[in-house]
């Protein structure tokens, strides 16, 4: 954690060269990588679109239209089952060609062996018909996004490229010039050098806006390819619930070890010194009396600096104060021991849960402990307030600055807690400060 303060991170003047001397972003997206990439999404939309709505339109039909006999079930839940394996084509088209990193639904869950559990769990997944809407939706879709796409890209580089075209063939079927316009006793023509000129520009806004417009509708895409073939919302939020269950569990594992480290290493250490010390002085009680005394009252101030330690060790796991007072006491007597003036304002007119209150204590006391060892400040703040259901830290100090939460550091740590229970901490730490570091919490009262 020494490190988090007090080191620059900026950009050098190679970067900064380097992003100047490049061109901007509307003049480079027609030949980037990435446009390219998304105008094949858009083109292989259009035959995979006609490909997944055949096929389920097809697949619920026939199997609807048999569901008076017994074969109509299984051959639905063949069509649903087959509408999941051209999602999966589908997250894998997407992640190739628009960078998505979609994760796979959750797996069918068969409670009964045989054809008819399998049957039964297609049919009560809410991720195959989420995969049968998609490949209804998905088809009107990328029929229209494929008609607005082509036409873009094509009139547009045919009307940038039409001075070559007009320079190669003057002259096309008796006729000079591209006609724009013709009926029985008018026609116009382009084929004059500002008709041409201008033609060109127009052919060059089309060409600099085809990339954003196809952008716009794979974003559309997107959409559809998250919401309706990844996970549901309801499973993210389980998957979310169980790693933050894992924090949790390691973060109390690794406070019972630095309890039982500090036990060991600290007051017991003191308890059994003490104790061989009494010993001592019991047997030279009545030999060397004071020699005795002297000893017992070294061993009383081992008593007091081992008493000392306990109550330092209890006020690190959940201070009395902060059972009897609440928050307000609690961090104004953690101020009190910071090694800067701290000024501490909490705004509350009721009291959290004890857990968010123990972890909104715990979060001011690991800040202050940076404040004094790290940022090199001479003043500090803590605010403390409620907005809606959320319980609001604000630690501040006009220190050096540097502070980061990216991994390895102390900051990450605290933030994983925080998650743990929904909370969030915002780090705002620029070279040479000020460092204001936001914790979010639920308030759960």
């Amino acid at each position: 954690m020494a490190t988090e303060y007090g080191q620059e991170y900026g950009y050098g003047r190679e970067d900064r060269g380097a992003r100047g001397a490049r061109l901007p972003a509307g003049l480079r997206a027609p030949f980037e990588a990435r446009s390219w990439r998304e105008f094949a999404y858009v083109l292989l939309g259009l035959p995979i679109g006609v490909l997944l709505f055949t096929y389920a339109v097809t697949m619920v039909s026939l199997g609807a239209g048999l569901l008076v006999t017994f074969l109509g079930v299984p051959v639905l839940a063949a069509g649903l089952a087959g509408c999941r394996g051209l999602g999966a084509l589908e997250r894998t088209r997407a992640r190739a060609l628009l960078g998505m990193r979609v994760a796979d639904p959750e797996p069918l869950r068969v409670r009964r062996d045989g054809l008819m559990g399998w049957v039964v769990a297609v049919l009560r997944s809410g991720t195959s018909w989420r995969h049968l809407l998609y490949a209804v939706l998905h088809f009107p879709w990328a029929v229209f996004s494929f008609g607005v796409a082509v036409s873009f890209w094509t009139y547009g580089w045919a009307l940038l490229t039409y001075p070559l075209w007009f320079w190669l063939f003057p002259m096309y079927g008796g006729q000079g010039g591209l006609q724009l316009y013709g009926d029985e006793s008018h026609r116009i023509y382009l084929d004059n050098p500002f008709e041409i000129t201008v033609t060109a520009l127009v052919g060059l806004l089309f060409t600099l806006a085809t990339p954003w417009i196809v952008r716009a509708l794979t974003t559309v895409d997107r959409l559809l390819v998250h919401g309706l073939l990844g996970p549901s919302r309801l499973a993210s939020r389980v998957v979310e619930l169980e790693s933050d269950r894992g924090v949790v569990v390691d973060t109390a594992a690794a406070d019972l070890r630095r309890i039982e480290r500090d036990l060991h290493d600290g007051a017991q250490a003191r308890l059994v010194a003490l104790a061989m010390d009494l010993g001592l002085a019991k047997e030279k009680l009545a030999r060397d009396p004071q020699a005795a005394a002297r000893m017992v009252d070294e061993a009383h101030g081992e008593v007091k600096t081992a008493l000392q330690e306990l109550r330092d060790l209890a006020r690190g796991i959940h201070p009395a104060v902060l059972t009897d007072r609440g928050l307000d006491a609690a961090l104004s007597a953690v101020a009190s021991r910071c090694a800067v003036p701290v000024r501490v304002e909490v705004d509350l007119a009721s009291r959290p849960a004890p857990a968010i209150e123990g972890i909104a204590y715990f979060t001011v006391s690991e800040l202050l402990q940076n404040v004094s060892k790290h940022s090199g400040a001479r003043s500090a703040s803590v605010d403390v307030w409620r907005s809606e259901n959320r319980l609001m830290l604000q630690v501040v100090d006009d220190g050096v600055g540097g502070a980061d939460a990216r991994a390895g550091s102390g900051l990450a740590g605290l933030a994983e807690r925080l998650d743990a229970v929904d909370g969030i901490l915002v780090v705002d730490s620029p070279a040479g400060g000020p460092t204001r570091i936001t914790a979010e919490l639920p308030w759960r009262g």
